[in-house]
């Protein structure tokens, strides 16, 4: 079923690939220059006469402004570490190996981007990222520091969009191709086929923190080809994107390379607008098979089914969103010497709201997350490679935070916070290795603004 699926996805992106192909030379033959000829009678002679006359030259349409906008933006926070979990854990987060009681001025995301629309119906789209952590690591001759830094620890941009779309391949469809977000969570394309109700976009802050699904390592970009459609294109209420991708984001991996050189991962996404526009509804899963780690682990794939739903209104928002993983081979059992399938889970609650409209709103969430639902807990385990780079079955997590947004001016944002994340170690005490509760706690005074949108 996963093959014919994968087949299935790859057929109907040749067939619009095809349909690109064929509508482009239909578009360049109608809008040729081209000779019609008039065959008169000539009374006087009864002989026939050419006459060759060019085609009127169509109005020129004056009302399509094209779009060319560099636009970005940028968010950090003075951030104060007030408690550091001892043991190091959360090697996914951005606080991963900060000691307590460290405090520093820090970016966490830097966006450069251009739009450029070459006709009306192909736009092309450029992002430039910077995103580095608060730990960059030792610097040395041979390891690049953590997060997007250089060798001497100075920020560094890296291409995160580069992408060509074709706008209503059919009515109500849009093909893209190139290095794209994908329909997990990001995707928010205002004047495009594609969705704005996705969980990243309803969620509003990813100035505070990544949804949970980002939060543990889904991609949230890829390099590959996406349909991006509605099913009612006149109120564009209910849609869907599907899309195939090299499952590599933007890492330049080797064509060999058994996770991403043999196999393409498939996303899907189904998405509704209901009572006016108020209730979202988004429904996401993908497939990808990984390759075999070893030839003792045997073949991996991993695939996610994950749901959105949330209530929005100009007095308070609440959203919810849960996802369960399969991961095929992704753990060894240190005890029995075998590997196993694990199976992550994940609940997010949050909601949000007004204070003074327009200046002053709050916000509060609550993660949750297993990372083995199969973890036996008189047993220890490891991550098989080939899986996840940050991923580990032994810890649960439980993550918040709360904080008030004030915008000064639109698209300028300040927001002190509080980020918290717990860890529980899923082993009995009697498991060597097993370490005792603890967490995280960070204390942050968080600015935003946008620019060019």
């Amino acid at each position: 079923m996963e093959k014919m699926f994968t087949k299935l996805a790859g057929s109907i992106l040749l067939l619009a690939l095809l349909l690109i192909g064929f509508n482009s030379e239909a578009q360049t033959t109608a809008g040729a220059t081209y000779a019609s000829t008039d065959v008169k009678s000539d009374k006087k002679s009864d002989q026939a006469t050419t006459e060759t006359k060019a085609a009127a030259k169509p109005a020129e349409d004056t009302t399509w402004k094209p779009q060319r906008r560099l636009w970005g933006y940028t968010f950090g926070d003075f951030y104060y570490d007030a408690h550091a979990d001892a043991t190091n854990r959360g090697p996914e987060t951005n606080y991963n190996g900060v000691p307590k009681y460290r405090n520093a001025f820090q970016f966490r995301r830097i966006y450069l981007g251009y739009d450029y629309e070459i006709t009306k119906k192909f736009k092309a789209e450029f992002l430039l990222a910077s995103e580095p952590s608060a730990n960059t690591g030792v610097n040395g001759t041979t390891a690049i520091p953590n997060g997007d830094n250089l060798v001497d620890n100075k920020m560094a941009f890296f291409i995160k969009n580069i992408n060509l779309r074709y706008r209503d391949l059919w009515k109500g469809t849009d093909f893209v191709i190139g290095e794209m977000a994908t329909p997990g969570f990001a995707m928010n394309e205002p004047g495009t086929n594609g969705p704005t109700s996705l969980s990243e976009t309803v969620w509003g802050n990813r100035f505070i923190e990544k949804t949970v699904a980002d939060f543990h390592k889904t991609n949230s970009y890829d390099v590959g080809a996406a349909l991006e459609g509605t099913f009612d294109p006149s109120t564009k209420n209910f849609g869907y994107v599907l899309m195939v991708g090299d499952n590599s984001q933007s890492s330049l991996l080797s064509a060999a390379n058994a996770s991403t050189g043999f196999y393409k991962i498939v996303y899907g996404d189904i998405w509704g607008k209901f009572l006016d526009k108020h209730l979202l509804v988004d429904i996401y899963g993908d497939f990808v098979r990984t390759g075999s780690a070893t030839a003792t682990i045997g073949g991996q794939s991993h695939s996610m089914l994950k749901g959105f739903v949330a209530y929005t209104s100009s007095k308070l928002s609440v959203g919810v969103e849960a996802y369960t993983q399969k991961l095929t081979n992704g753990v060894g059992n240190t005890t029995t010497a075998a590997p196993e399938n694990a199976t992550a889970q994940a609940l997010s609650v949050w909601v949000k709201g007004p204070i003074v409209k327009d200046k002053l709103s709050f916000f509060a969430r609550y993660d949750g997350y297993n990372p083995d639902n199969n973890y036996k807990t008189a047993d220890a385990y490891t991550a098989t490679s080939g899986i996840f780079s940050n991923y580990t079955p032994v810890y649960k997590e439980r993550f918040y935070t709360a904080g008030v947004d004030f915008t000064p001016a639109k698209n300028v944002h300040f927001s002190p916070n509080v980020w918290l994340v717990d860890y529980k170690d899923q082993r009995n005490a009697s498991v060597t290795g097993r370490v005792a509760d603890d967490h995280t706690l960070v204390y942050r005074l968080t600015f935003y603004f946008v620019f060019g949108k």
